[in-house]
């Protein structure tokens, strides 16, 4: 008998009775799925970087995330039914790069299997290569390769970009077209993105979480929008008066770092352009979550680009430096 199918047969036996953990529920999509498990009677537990967040969620149970201490993060995941993972770096800063991410993923696969976790539920990325040009696309896939080796019964579901809540990108782009006269688009702006709202993110793994098989889901949309339509519908929704122009694309992370700098974040890598440009936030398979793009900018434009999303006050500066 495999390793895969002993643990499908211990999940059989438990009856999903034991805890489900998240990583990161105070973050995006660790807060959708969190609460998505919760309206599914679950009992949840987060592991997470960010504890003195704990206090607006009543009922979560809160423990620590420190990947260098393997014996507490074992402890944390003890009891625990099925592991969603939403940890990851968008893009390096500080002490915190992709391949620092690698380990540290590896590091928790090993304490869950430790642990006596059944399921891992992973969120990577689309299109993931070992082989890839671009760190964050190849860091995700040594990620599925480590949860590949641990033989704990696991889904990896893949999205591109994630729409809907307090997400970032769609919103920004919203603030920007709000705010600047011109609006930049790299090269002719033809490669496509097929996003997934959060909530059907939330969903999809929720469900994988109940299943027993060894699955890699791409998790998307119904919509495919070149870029460039996205940002003019996007345009039309707000009612902005912003020029959109195409620029070369090695310019266009130039225009935005400078941009970025001004407003004190990051708005795009160049890794991201070029990954972009690829067509990685793109994929030809069937829709896995049925919330149109298209169809939510125009319901949501009210209060699409009201306010700008910080990422770096998000994820790495402390509350106090908030601007």
């Amino acid at each position: 008998m495999t390793t895969t199918t002993l643990a499908s047969s211990r999940l059989e036996e438990l009856g999903d009775t034991g805890v489900d953990v998240v990583t990161g529920a105070f973050s995006y999509s660790g807060g959708a799925i969190a609460a998505e498990l919760a309206r599914r009677g679950r009992r949840v537990r987060t592991m997470t970087g960010h504890p003195q967040r704990a206090g607006g969620a009543p009922g979560l149970e809160v423990r620590p995330l420190d990947f260098d201490d393997l014996p507490g993060m074992v402890a944390s995941l003890e009891g625990a039914t099925t592991l969603y993972n939403t940890y990851w770096v968008r893009f390096a800063h500080g002490h915190s790069d992709h391949q620092r991410a690698v380990d540290n993923s590896r590091a928790l696969f090993y304490a869950a299997r430790r642990a006596g976790v059944q399921r891992i539920v992973h969120v990577s990325i689309t299109n993931p290569s070992i082989a890839s040009p671009f760190p964050y696309f190849r860091g995700k896939a040594l990620v599925e390769r480590a949860l590949a080796e641990t033989g704990v019964s696991y889904a990896v579901l893949r999205p591109a970009i994630l729409f809907g809540g307090d997400g970032v990108l769609i919103n920004n782009i919203a603030w920007l077209l709000r705010h600047v006269p011109v609006f930049a688009v790299g090269g002719r702006g033809t490669y496509r993105i097929r996003g997934i709202h959060i909530d059907d993110l939330a969903s999809l793994a929720a469900d994988a979480g109940s299943a027993r098989d060894d699955t890699v889901i791409d998790a998307v949309g119904p919509d495919r929008p070149t870029f460039a339509e996205l940002v003019r519908a996007i345009r039309a929704a707000v009612g902005s008066r912003a020029l959109v122009v195409p620029v070369p694309g090695p310019l266009l992370p130039v225009l935005a770092s400078s941009l970025g700098a001004v407003l004190h974040d990051v708005l795009l890598t160049s890794d991201e352009y070029g990954s972009m440009a690829a067509n990685l936030a793109d994929t030809n398979g069937p829709a896995t979550g049925p919330t149109s793009l298209l169809a939510w900018i125009t319901q949501n434009a009210s209060s699409l680009g009201v306010t700008y999303a910080n990422e770096l006050d998000r994820h790495f500066r402390p509350p106090h430096r908030s601007r």
